[in-house]
């Protein structure tokens, strides 16, 4: 594949394509067959939010399409590019100039400052410490977590390490962001907080963010939502009207 990675030019107006994509877990009878022949789609530019009862099938299909977990049949393209087909080494370059990653659970490296975590995906890009760590630290500053660039994880809350991880995702400027339960830990005020920073960076044209959620709260800062179900999507929600219709009193 050829090295010009970051500067792929999207397919008409979609970042995230899959079809009839599925995914077992474990062997024998144990077999479990987790995602059924899914499809699933996203456009360029907004945000989509993937929602549906626990063991749907929701962070798996993020895994899919993030490149992390392979698939067992189907087609999954991000940015007009088959991630499932892409050797290791293609796969690591193309998720470190385009794709982001809001885990559940942090995932912050415990020994490195705050600063020092959000670099981390600039320095897969092969930037200078010093570069990585000055963008860090702006990007810090967007998420009101300026002051705490030099202090480590277990010094900060759970609010506050979310925001680290957020602006880990972002520092980088993907043109996707996938977030798995990005305000399941937060109390209101830091979940609007996180939110409206997600709903900006959809903002741009060339920008996804996908979000997994359980959390109603937030559906209204949604332009579509794949409604999950036993491992497909049955359901796509198209504009945030729709969504408020079907959704109304969250």
């Amino acid at each position: 594949m050829s090295k010009q990675i970051p500067t792929l030019t999207p397919t008409s107006g979609e970042a995230v394509r899959m079809r009839a994509v599925d995914k077992y877990f474990g062997e024998g009878d144990a077999r479990t067959h987790v995602l059924k022949a899914t499809d699933f789609d996203a456009p360029l530019g907004g945000l989509v939010m993937l929602v549906g009862p626990s063991g749907c099938g929701k962070t798996t299909l993020l895994s899919v399409l993030a490149g992390t977990l392979n698939t067992d049949g189907g087609e999954v393209m991000v940015f007009g590019e088959r991630v499932d087909k892409m050797k290791s080494g293609a796969l690591t370059q193309f998720r470190a100039y385009n794709i982001g990653f809001i885990f559940q659970q942090f995932n912050l490296i415990p020994t490195l400052t705050a600063g020092e975590n959000v670099s981390i995906p600039l320095l897969i890009q092969g930037k200078s410490n010093a570069y990585a760590l000055k963008r860090a630290k702006e990007v810090l500053e967007r998420v009101g977590l300026g002051h705490k660039a030099n202090e480590r994880p277990s010094k900060l809350s759970g609010g506050q390490q979310q925001r680290v991880a957020i602006a880990r995702a972002l520092v980088h400027e993907p043109r996707l962001v996938i977030c798995d339960e990005p305000t399941s830990a937060l109390d209101r005020e830091n979940g609007t907080l996180v939110m409206q920073l997600l709903r900006d960076v959809a903002a741009s044209p060339d920008r996804t963010v996908i979000i997994v959620t359980h959390d109603s709260r937030i559906y209204s800062y949604a332009d579509r939502m794949a409604e999950m179900e036993d491992g497909r999507v049955f359901r796509t929600l198209n504009s945030p009207q729709e969504i408020a219709a079907e959704h109304h009193g969250h």
